[in-house]
């Protein structure tokens, strides 16, 4: 488990509201998608997949949060709100549980932390509608080059060929983070091979011209903390 000591000042302040520790087994759901919002959560070891399932029954995957990281929708002093997302466990997750009643009640005295509740609901949505713009405005290509860059930016490691993708992404699941069908993801992975944009090093995909993907989707250079998958 996590050490607290390593939690940011502002996650530390959200532990002096009520909470209780919750264990998920590997698919397993903290919400779904049309759940009555009831809180949210502080993962302190494990996986948590965020996404959703589009109308034809593809999975979409917006991110992948871990150790300290917040997960959650919130609406406060609104009764009959819904998550609009999924929150699945990728493997056994333990995680630190806050509801919704307990957080509007320690507002009452401890105004401090909605500054702290308002940062993190900024900075998610950006994240999401960043996500919904590269997937909406730039095709199947564009998505997958914005895929890629956004996972240069969580998981990316120097190389002297490159930026190396330092975490094991089955085709499958680069298919969920686009959007798309996995034969698709199959052909554009091929093409960038053939045309030297990309190889694979022991399975992990080894970016090897990051300018031009952002050059075809035309970035925007958006800050780091927006332009991840984490």
């Amino acid at each position: 488990m996590n050490n607290v000591n390593e939690l940011s000042p502002e996650l530390k302040e959200l532990l002096t509201i009520q909470h209780t520790i919750k264990e998920y087994e590997k698919d397993a759901y903290l919400f779904q998608e049309g759940d009555t919002i009831n809180g949210i959560y502080l993962v302190q070891s494990g996986k948590v997949q965020i996404g959703k399932v589009t109308p034809d029954g593809r999975e979409l995957t917006l991110r992948i949060c871990g150790p300290n990281q917040l997960v959650g929708e919130i609406t406060l002093f609104s009764p009959l709100s819904k998550y609009m997302l999924d929150a699945k466990a990728l493997e056994t997750v333990i995680c630190i549980r806050i509801t919704v009643e307990a957080i509007e009640e320690a507002l009452l005295t401890k105004p401090q932390i909605a500054i702290t509740l308002l940062k993190w609901m900024g900075l998610n949505h950006q994240k999401t509608q960043t996500r919904f713009r590269d997937l909406l405005l730039h095709g199947k290509r564009g998505a997958l080059y914005s895929t890629l860059i956004r996972m240069s930016n969580s998981y990316g490691v120097k190389k002297p060929e490159g930026i190396l993708i330092d975490h094991l992404f089955t085709n499958q699941e680069l298919a969920n983070f686009c959007g798309m069908a996995r034969e698709v993801v199959n052909r554009l992975l091929g093409e960038m091979k053939k045309d030297g944009h990309i190889s694979m090093v022991e399975g992990k995909i080894l970016i090897h011209n990051l300018a031009h993907l952002k050059s075809e989707i035309k970035c925007e250079d958006c800050p780091i903390a927006f332009c991840r998958i984490d």
